[in-house]
């Protein structure tokens, strides 16, 4: 195992006092991660899970990966005990009357399997509700596994677990975020939680980085899709729901699960700007509206340009939008780029964006050498 480096950031510990009604986030201890700005490899949406435990008796671990914050509710109990939102394990216990506490190596733990290979930039984990009952400590390491392993497959002894978070005392009641520094191709991680406790929720923020191979044997693809490795730069205005909607798999399911921007009072116009894969020959554009009916953008456009410093080249020109709709344009000739740029006017938002193309040869390589260089 090896050992890695781990940020400062705000730490919180001990217990927090315990549920007096009203409002049960009043009182939740919470901090700005700077890592937010990164995707959250471990959505559901991109086809993340958890898919083991050694001991879920009060919560099941799938809880942990649900996109919705926490909920509490004082009087929902069940056979076994308090039902709790979140991964809850049972009290551990020692070897004997004459010693009935764990061992200081004793510990539960949860298989995680990320939506998405990625770099890992920070972890958010979050004991929501969990007031008395959270672990003392937690600690998370990360492997790059081929395939679709089973779990047993990732317990076996020759899979190198990486540290990613070492073993740090966190609080009840608080997101616990770590910011992680791990150059490396992470595709599952495996949650500690010392010596036993509840988790409510688990974040994973980083950066995809796909299977070259993969993307090369299907020729045409999206190219700025999060799940191949585009990725959001900035956005105008994320009033309403983060930019990175635009570039998660499938169609929208909901308004929320899109981009909205607030109403506009002036001249101006709404944008985001994105890094596509790599360098790539972009050759059609789908707009997607779905869900959005009385607030979609009027109007958008497309731009791309070849290099941080290259000029922006619209390649769809401003056109009018249809609410709930989902809109294919075929390019009048293939663009080549590495960054793209949808505007819409005046706001409103889209709920997806898609442009197809392939990797240049370029492209390709700077890709396939940035894969190896992480262990993949």
């Amino acid at each position: 195992m090896t050992a890695q480096h781990q940020s400062p950031l705000a730490r919180f510990t001990g217990d927090a006092n315990p549920y007096g009604g009203g409002d049960p986030y009043a009182d939740h201890r919470s901090a700005d991660f700077p890592f937010t700005q990164y995707a959250n490899l471990a959505d559901r949406q991109l086809g993340a899970g958890v898919i083991a435990a050694n001991d879920e008796f009060f919560a099941q671990r799938e809880n942990l990966l649900l996109p919705e914050r926490a909920e509490f509710d004082p009087e929902h109990f069940g056979h076994k005990g308090k039902i709790m939102d979140g991964w809850e394990t049972r009290r551990r216990r020692g070897a004997s009357a004459e010693h009935p506490w764990p061992t200081a190596e004793d510990h539960d733990w949860a298989l995680v399997r990320l939506g998405a290979p990625g770099v890992v930039r920070g972890i958010v984990i979050d004991t929501a509700h969990f007031r008395g009952n959270y672990p003392q400590a937690v600690s998370v390491e990360g492997a790059s596994v081929p395939g679709s392993p089973s779990p047993e497959e990732l317990l076996a002894d020759d899979v190198k677990w990486t540290t990613l978070v070492p073993r740090t005392a966190v609080g009840g009641h608080a997101a616990n975020g770590f910011a992680v520094d791990v150059e490396q191709r992470i595709t599952h991680l495996r949650v500690n939680q010392h010596p036993d406790g509840g988790i409510a929720r688990l974040r994973v923020y980083g950066e995809v980085v796909p299977d070259p191979q993969w993307l090369s044997v299907l020729g045409t693809f999206d190219v700025v899709a999060l799940e191949n490795g585009g990725q959001v730069e900035d956005a105008s205005n994320l009033f309403y729901s983060p930019a990175t909607n635009t570039i998660q798999p499938g169609r929208s399911r909901k308004m929320d699960d899109g981009w909205e921007t607030r109403r506009r009072r002036d001249q101006g116009h709404d944008w985001i700007r994105y890094q596509l894969v790599a360098r790539s020959e972009i050759r059609a554009v789908e707009i997607d509206t779905a869900y959005l009916k009385g607030n979609s953008a009027g109007w958008a456009s497309v731009s791309v340009r070849d290099g941080v410093d290259g000029e922006w080249v619209e390649v769809l020109p401003r056109t009018r939008l249809q609410p709930d709709t989902n809109h294919r344009f075929v390019l009048a000739g293939p663009t080549v780029g590495t960054h793209a740029r949808v505007d819409i006017f005046p706001d409103g938002g889209i709920s997806r964006l898609r442009l197809f193309g392939s990797l240049t040869e370029e492209g390709a390589a700077r890709l396939a050498a940035r894969h190896q260089e992480l262990g993949g």
